[in-house]
């Protein structure tokens, strides 16, 4: 990947998730997880999420929406905090998992908002 892309996706994943779990993700990479990580560094973050064609705010909406359906509970919780950094209220929030919900099945939903509220109660706590 060129130094280039590989940059603008570590900024806009800055952007997107914070300097600490970007810190932390790096810290916890090793040789073996490096291209991995240099994939979806250039893929989703210089690729998709740096496109001009979505604001962030609906990307992370339909990324919460994507994670609910997929049951991807280990990423939901990065991504709730994205959501309300990109001004996504609480209210939003719900609704995006509730409207998932319904086309990914209840099991799928009361897993996202179980692991929701866990984030948004410590966000009240932090």
């Amino acid at each position: 990947m060129s130094k280039n892309r590989q940059q603008r996706g570590e900024q806009v994943r800055r952007e997107i998730l914070g300097d600490e779990h970007v810190d932390t993700a790096q810290r916890r990479t090793t040789e073996f997880t490096r291209p991995f990580q240099e994939y979806v560094t250039g893929a989703a973050w210089a690729d998709v999420w740096g496109r001009p064609g979505l604001d962030r705010r609906t990307r992370s909406a339909i990324t919460l929406a994507l994670l609910t359906a997929l049951r991807a509970d280990g990423e939901i919780p990065m991504h709730v905090r994205a959501a309300l950094r990109h001004g996504l209220s609480r209210e939003e929030i719900a609704e995006v998992l509730l409207h998932a919900a319904v086309y990914a099945g209840l099991p799928a939903g009361n897993a996202a908002f179980r692991v929701a509220d866990e984030v948004l109660r410590a966000e009240d706590e932090g």
